[in-house]
């Protein structure tokens, strides 16, 4: 009898915290610990990764966690709209705050966010003013804010809110960021003049996921032998979407994994690999055709066959693993960091 897709422990989504899911226990409680602590060590933190490493989830998880905490507001903002109208808009959604913005005759009228006070006060017309006006108020109430903007780049909307985001520390009010984003993104976005106080902030970078517990987790879920689910965990490379898409196809294969392979590469290269690859630039693109076709990734070997002096090879390299694509954990070799990534690469330049 065929699977109900709906009772399948894994899924394919792309942000959505699925049913079976590898927690990042110590990152996690790193970034919750610091915005619950009294005096808070960070206010600030930058998640990044290769697609499909988890941001989202991870961002997500962080959310839920503070949303129990009566004294936590929790806001997500769309990066593609006017941020701080965004954040102003949602922080007059809090019923208790509306009520003591009228108590405090804040006279916010201008922006349209439904609060009617009456009072000779003019309306306040810039929305930063009527931000630090309003937080003012979640202050008293000794209430704190997290907003998260998932996905961010380097954009006007972005730039003009970090920049009023730091003043809002600057006047010691209770604003906390999490932001995600891809490490060109990120970098970018930190490298900008004006936003100096980014390029301090930590960045938690998400790495690969422990190989044991998405054994067990397969063992659980599915029911594979320990062997077929080490297997299994093994082919993933810890790569977060990877655990998921073998997962879900595997499950539709009464636990098969051997025969649900090939619509996991398909998967991965259609709805990953393909925008990884578009992203990248000639010279990354070289490098990681000669890695596939020297899979012991001895940097010595590859750079002589670049021509590359180890000061001109170090970048490149250096980008690479910043961007989740390759690992070089190991002292003088790189190897690839994503399941069937070699094969994708060495397919795609092999038609060029």
């Amino acid at each position: 009898m065929e699977k109900n897709k709906k009772e399948n422990p894994y899924s394919l989504m792309f942000g959505k915290e699925p049913q079976q899911m590898i927690s990042r226990i110590a990152q996690k409680e790193e970034v919750i610990d610091s915005f619950l602590a009294e005096i808070p060590s960070q206010m600030v933190y930058m998640i990044t990764g290769v697609r499909g490493s988890g941001k989202t989830v991870f961002m997500t998880d962080i959310q839920n966690r503070l949303k129990k905490e009566k004294d936590w507001i929790v806001v997500q903002l769309n990066p593609q709209r006017d941020l701080l109208s965004g954040l102003l808009s949602k922080l007059c959604d809090d019923s208790t705050l509306m009520k003591m913005l009228k108590s405090a005759k804040i006279n916010l009228s201008f922006f349209g966010v439904g609060l009617t006070v009456n009072s000779s006060n003019s309306p306040i017309t810039d929305v930063e003013v009527a931000l630090s006006r309003v937080i003012e108020q979640v202050k008293k109430q000794g209430k704190r804010i997290l907003v998260a903007i998932d996905e961010v780049s380097n954009n006007e909307n972005v730039r003009i809110f970090a920049a009023a985001y730091q003043i809002l520390i600057q006047q010691d009010l209770p604003v906390y960021l999490i932001m995600t984003g891809l490490y060109d993104n990120i970098y970018n976005l930190q490298n900008e003049k004006t936003l100096t106080f980014l390029y301090r902030a930590p960045k938690i970078h998400l790495l690969s996921l422990n190989t044991g517990s998405m054994s067990a987790s397969y063992r659980r879920s599915l029911g594979v032998s320990e062997e077929d689910a080490r297997t299994m965990a093994q082919l993933t490379k810890g790569y977060a979407f990877a655990f998921q898409v073998l997962g879900y196809y595997t499950y539709l294969s009464d636990g098969n994994f051997l025969s649900s392979i090939g619509q996991v590469r398909l998967y991965l290269e259609e709805y990953v690999y393909e925008k990884i690859w578009s992203e990248l630039s000639a010279k990354d693109r070289e490098i990681l055709y000669l890695l596939a076709n020297h899979p012991s990734g001895k940097v010595m070997e590859l750079r002589e066959m670049l021509n590359l002096k180890p000061n001109e090879f170090g970048p490149y390299r250096d980008r690479l693993i910043r961007k989740g694509l390759i690992d070089g954990s190991v002292r003088g070799q790189i190897s690839f960091a994503l399941p069937f990534f070699s094969e994708y690469v060495l397919d795609k330049m092999n038609q060029m």
